[in-house]
């Protein structure tokens, strides 16, 4: 039986002085991991989080006062990354169809490699408890995008944020079946990406970005 170390199994002692933001980091690094494998904010404890980095509970609660408050610092985190990823996305097209359709997928991309994070983010009941205007900026991003495509001739003239909305909603649709029901036989999400293009914003995806 391997031997265990001195330290094994023992909380850490504090982090020195001006190292505690490294510790809020960690904390929330791992929320997401837990928060991605369980699925479920509910099922989450600040005393496993704090289990998980082998700190003192105490030390989570200096940082975050209840479960609430390290989800969303953790989802806001996340939102952020994924914020990155499409901007990311967005920089490899020059088309603005292109940029609004790369943009989309991401979402979709994202969501199968994080279900657990994306039914947190989308479908807790943290949504009604709390306040999360960070996601605005996704929305809002996504109506300057169909507003490119609109001022571009490439798109009918209309209301880009409601057409933004329309968009979101049916990709969101889309993406929130295959979390929940993954054992469907799905089409290709690129595949009904461009279908949501064409009928909900009415632009033409040029043939070498789909089907």
């Amino acid at each position: 039986m391997e031997a265990k170390s001195p330290t094994q199994g023992r909380p850490r002692g504090r982090n020195p002085r001006g190292q505690g933001e490294r510790l809020r980091e960690e904390v929330v690094t791992a929320t997401l991991r837990m928060l991605d494998e369980l699925g479920d904010d509910q099922a989450l404890s600040l005393r496993a989080v704090a289990r998980e980095i082998n700190v003192a509970a105490t030390s989570v609660y200096l940082h975050f006062p209840d479960r609430d408050a390290l989800v969303l610092a953790a989802l806001e985190r996340c939102h952020q990354d994924l914020v990155l990823a499409v901007r990311q996305a967005e920089l490899t097209e020059d088309h603005p169809v292109a940029q609004l359709r790369a943009r989309t997928l991401v979402l979709g991309t994202w969501a199968h490699q994080h279900p657990g994070l994306y039914k947190v983010l989308h479908e807790s009941t943290l949504n009604q408890r709390a306040d999360m205007g960070f996601k605005e900026e996704l929305g809002r991003a996504t109506t300057a995008a169909v507003q490119r495509c609109m001022d571009a001739g490439l798109a009918p003239a209309n209301d880009a944020a409601t057409v933004a909305l329309d968009l979101r909603a049916a990709v969101h649709g889309a993406v929130s079946m295959r979390v929940n029901e993954p054992d469907q036989d799905w089409p290709p999400l690129e595949d009904q990406v461009d279908r949501f293009l064409r009928k909900l914003v009415g632009i033409s995806v040029p043939a070498s970005e789909g089907a």
